[in-house]
């Protein structure tokens, strides 16, 4: 006997299997959807933030591109240490006059002393040619002051990719305050819908006047308000993150939130300062451009030396239908520069007014640097207060606000009160969000001031 299934039906008619294929091809489409969205989210910490922006970020990667342009100047300046070697090989045909060719005038039978058209002569003729430096001191310190240049090229990429993830970090931060912001709006609407229902409860009881129905829903509405800013602020700053990553513009998770960050960083200033002579990448890369202008000018000084090199030349010629004979000339190059219109002294001086100037700035460089230690110690300082008194008046905002409902539903007070406590709770969050995103942004600031941005966590 023949027995349905209990969950199918007993006739599949036309339209009810339209209707299932619609139904299937729409649970397909939201699985694709949600896997797509799992697929395209990125989940990053603090860490991880500034770490892939000092990879990634497009001034980093600018400035890799520039140590490359160093490294390919050294093996330029290196060339003239190495051996040149090039090959030759010609094929003409020659014709003279005899009375050029021959300027004495031997009587030599057949040729006119007036002058003869003498070939034409084809000739065959293939060589190598060397020339090796022996002795060449401005050659070998061009090389050192390349050198030099690449590894001021290389502090480059340093202080770009700190540059980088310091502003990666705060843009991380903005999105962790925007996070904390729209929470905190998010419970002041809890607690507004609360109040208008308790407000509402009491007028159909008769314990309540409408004035204060009135006071909770104009409260209700500007609780909404801020919680639609808010909740557009968290998804701007995400954007704003993304764009400063290098990212496509996909849904970006953050593992962390303001109140889970360190929140017990301890330094001194000597030791902030210490850490900070030895890190900063900007400092070192000033030192070292200096360094490499005055390596230039010594190199231009030692041009004035003599400079020995070998000259090779070696080859087969021939008279086309002759045999081919070897041929070479050997030599030794001896050479001393004399006078060149000052040109050399010149050089000099540029090189050497461009190395006062890097080691200017970078004793400008190196006060700047002591003050952004000494500003950001402070700053982290008074921000650790700061976040123990917010989290104070926020205990007390709590408490008051407990204390006036407590009064409102007792029907001794009307909910003015509550209204008032909680429009200082509002200030009280947003006073704990601004102070625990100082914090954070100190310790930023004092990690970039020390040259360890991206050693954060």
């Amino acid at each position: 006997m023949k027995q349905n299934h209990p969950f199918l039906p007993s006739r599949l008619t036309p339209g009810l299997l339209l209707a299932l294929i619609v139904a299937l091809l729409a649970f397909l489409a939201r699985a694709a959807a949600a896997q797509t969205s799992a697929d395209s989210t990125i989940r990053l910490t603090l860490g991880e933030t500034v770490r892939l922006a000092a990879q990634q970020n497009t001034a980093v990667q600018s400035a890799r591109y520039r140590v490359e342009e160093a490294q390919a100047r050294v093996k330029q300046v290196r060339a003239d240490l190495l051996p040149n070697v090039n090959g030759l090989a010609t094929e003409r045909r020659t014709t003279l006059n005899s009375a050029a060719a021959f300027p004495i005038e031997l009587p030599v039978p057949g040729i006119d002393p007036n002058g003869t058209i003498l070939g034409p002569l084809d000739v065959f003729d293939a060589r190598a040619r060397l020339n090796q430096s022996l002795y060449d001191a401005a050659a070998h310190a061009r090389v050192q002051s390349a050198r030099t240049g690449v590894e001021a090229a290389s502090a480059g990429v340093g202080q770009s990719a700190d540059i980088a993830a310091s502003t990666a970090a705060g843009s991380y931060l903005s999105v962790l305050r925007a996070d904390a912001v729209y929470q905190a709006r998010l419970q002041d609407s809890t607690l507004a819908a609360d109040l208008l229902r308790i407000a509402q409860d009491q007028l159909q009881a008769g314990t309540g006047v409408a004035l204060d129905v009135t006071r909770a829903r104009s409260q209700l509405t500007g609780a909404r308000t801020q919680l639609i800013v808010a909740r557009n602020d968290r998804d701007r700053t995400r954007i704003e993150l993304a764009r400063t990553l290098s990212l496509p513009l996909v849904n970006i998770q953050l593992m962390d939130s303001l109140s889970s960050l360190a929140m017990n960083v301890n330094t001194t200033e000597q030791a902030a300062l210490d850490v900070a002579y030895h890190n900063r990448s900007d400092l070192r890369a000033l030192e070292l451009e200096a360094e490499a202008a005055r390596q230039q000018a010594n190199a231009i000084r030692k041009e004035a030396l003599p400079a020995v090199g070998v000259q090779a030349d070696y080859g087969l010629s021939q008279r086309n239908g002759r045999s081919y004979l070897p041929t070479y000339d050997l030599g030794l190059a001896f050479s001393v520069p004399i006078f060149d219109g000052f040109r050399r002294q010149g050089r000099v001086q540029e090189q050497s007014s461009a190395a006062r100037d890097l080691e200017n700035q970078a004793r400008d460089l190196r006060v700047q640097v002591e003050a952004d230690v000494r500003t950001a110690v402070l700053n982290l300082a008074s921000s650790a207060e700061a976040v123990a008194a917010a989290r104070e008046r926020l205990s007390l905002a709590e408490q008051e606000v407990s204390q006036a409902r407590e009064r409102f539903q007792a029907g001794v007070a009307s909910n003015a009160d509550v209204i008032s406590a909680s429009q200082s709770l509002n200030v009280a969050r947003t006073l704990l969000v601004d102070a625990l995103t100082s914090y954070q942004a100190s310790r930023v600031s004092l990690a970039r001031a020390q040259g360890v941005i991206s050693t954060i966590d």
